[in-house]
């Protein structure tokens, strides 16, 4: 491309390709990175701020798809329904008999939430219903809420059985849960994340689950997406999702149509809708 060419180009609409520092210095002109999902950890949004150049993402309109996705793969993990219903559908129910007890279950646990944000808290609401206690870590205690605040993600592990993990990968985020976390969990413990693959060390957690330090896990995101180690695709107390928390046709479609509205609002009222905390001061045309 023409540096003519790209002197033209004045926004960017990122479905996870990467927008890296090297590109937005590539574009003078550039204005605004409009970014498909609430993660946007494959735009540098920092140098983008540098650049006077807002960064928005697609928060709110998929955190009930998330969370919904984030409670069945919960009961899906406990429960062992994946496995059951491969058992049926392999006609195994008529030929040996009832399908095993599922060795966990819902009952007497006590929920930890990595990361209490929009989706954090609107997992807690679906969970609430099920009469488990919920305790949550984040970065500070959140106004309004009843659950137990916990400082460090070590001292929440330690009072908890069950980590969701919903936080964004961030250099302060990169295996946050390690070996010792996943210790602190004990033997009943069960892990879920639906936030990003980095956040877990995943040769930790598959010697975790090799040997019995937690009892099972879900995953939802992955360290090397789409490679999916092949000792997790072994194991039948790991339940996996190819990435999809998310997605529904109407939810995509709702984020996509907020990455437009997005680019729309900045160059007809000279703002954003939804800027990344990174680039919030820089959301006016008139500043």
């Amino acid at each position: 491309m023409s540096a003519e060419d790209r002197a033209q180009i004045r926004a960017i609409a990122s479905l996870f390709i990467p927008v890296d520092a090297a590109l937005i210095d590539l574009l003078p002109n550039l204005e605004i990175i409009s970014s498909f999902g609430v993660g946007y950890d494959h735009v540098d949004a920092q140098h983008a701020a540098k650049k006077n150049v807002v960064v928005t993402h697609t928060p709110s309109v998929l955190d009930d798809e998330v969370a919904d996705t984030t409670v069945a793969l919960l009961l899906n993990t406990v429960r062992d329904l994946f496995h059951a219903e491969t058992y049926l559908r392999e006609n195994r129910w008529e030929t040996e008999g009832p399908y095993a007890l599922s060795p966990l279950s819902m009952r007497n646990r006590t929920i930890g939430i990595f990361g209490l944000g929009r989706i954090g808290q609107t997992i807690a609401k679906r969970l609430s219903g099920f009469d488990v206690p919920i305790h949550y870590h984040s970065r500070k205690p959140v106004d309004g809420v009843d659950f137990t605040y916990h400082s460090t993600l070590a001292q929440m592990a330690e009072a908890v059985d069950t980590l969701i993990c919903v936080v964004p990968g961030t250099a302060a985020t990169h295996h946050a849960i390690n070996a010792d976390i996943l210790k602190l969990l004990g033997p009943r413990g069960v892990l879920i994340n639906v936030g990003r693959g980095p956040v877990i060390d995943e040769p930790a957690l598959i010697t975790a689950l090799q040997d019995g330090t937690i009892a099972a896990a879900g995953l939802d995101v992955f360290e090397h997406e789409p490679k999916v180690p092949q000792a997790l695709r072994t194991m039948k107390n790991v339940s996996l999702l190819p990435h999809v928390a998310s997605a529904s046709h109407d939810t995509r479609n709702a984020m996509g149509a907020l990455v437009i509205d997005n680019l729309e609002s900045w160059f007809n009222k000279g703002q954003a809708i939804t800027p990344t905390p990174e680039t919030a001061h820089l959301n006016s045309k008139n500043k």
